[in-house]
């Protein structure tokens, strides 16, 4: 069997952790999984408690102290554990769910594979709507998601939201008014189902969106926003062909194909560090 076909043993929780290739004795950790040559750290001993339960998200690592980012296994309530990448900052530790950088990852993907995850932790990679469900189901979120443009530009845009299971097709729910300097470019609806091209949820009802964009989004009618549309490296010089790209209407317009983004969440309300 392929390490990268292997389960999880049961957890064992030695006295030691491996930090890099530096062994210290202040954290309980199993240095048994490896993703893109790095160890996956569990955390310090008093999130991990007597049983060796795990963190239930990123910021829970956050007030215990850690402070790099990285791959860290985490386990929300209900949950099998699952790997995810914390963004540590000094707001508090956030849940990244999708990033696009270099185009590695064919975003253009059924329902199964937006439902479970694809790509790269380290890289390219969507989370999954199934695990993003469990994180936030305890709750009211923070979803920060920052936009590059291909001159150096960026944006952020914020906003509450909760987010409903697979009977709901994954409701995008928004609580709140965005915040930043972009106006909305989800549409004028406060609920959006997600969608996949064989999947078709979306609000506008003579046009697959998906399947017309390219890539699984919360659309509303197809020409609002779509972070997960085709990579270009290099703007292309048809206009049918600039649509499928990622776009937010309300930065570059419809036809500018971003560089990059980064849609990360966090609890809307932050426990206060210890």
């Amino acid at each position: 069997m392929s390490r990268g076909s292997q389960s999880p043993p049961p957890l064992s929780l030695p006295r030691s952790v491996c930090l890099g290739k530096r062994v210290t004795p202040a954290w309980h950790c199993a240095c048994w999984w490896h993703a893109a040559q790095q160890d996956i750290w569990l955390g310090p001993p008093q999130l991990l408690g007597e049983r060796g339960h795990l963190p239930e998200g990123c910021h829970q690592l956050f007030l215990a102290g850690q402070r790099s980012s990285g791959v860290f296994q985490v386990q929300p309530a209900g949950s099998q554990p699952f790997r995810v990448y914390c963004d540590m900052t000094a707001e508090g530790g956030w849940t990244v769910f999708q990033r696009r950088m270099d185009g590695s990852v064919d975003f253009d993907q059924l329902w199964d594979a937006y439902k479970n995850g694809f790509g790269d932790l380290h890289g390219d990679f969507w989370l999954g709507l199934e695990k993003i469900h469990h994180i936030v189901q305890e709750g009211k979120y923070n979803l920060l998601i920052e936009l590059e443009d291909w001159e150096g530009n960026s944006q952020v845009v914020q906003f509450v939201f909760s987010l409903g299971g697979e009977s709901t097709a994954y409701t995008l729910n928004l609580l709140g008014p965005l915040s930043g300097e972009l106006e909305n470019a989800l549409g004028e609806f406060r609920q959006l189902p997600f969608s996949t091209r064989d999947r078709d949820h979306d609000l506008k009802a003579d046009t697959n969106c998906a399947k017309h964009l390219s890539g699984g989004w919360w659309f509303s009618t197809c020409g609002h926003a779509n972070l997960n549309g085709k990579y270009f490296r290099s703007i292309p010089r048809q206009r049918h062909e600039r649509k499928q790209g990622i776009f937010w209407k309300t930065w570059k317009g419809r036809y500018y194909p971003l560089k990059s983004t980064v849609m990360k969440i966090q609890p809307a309300v932050l426990e206060a560090e210890p």
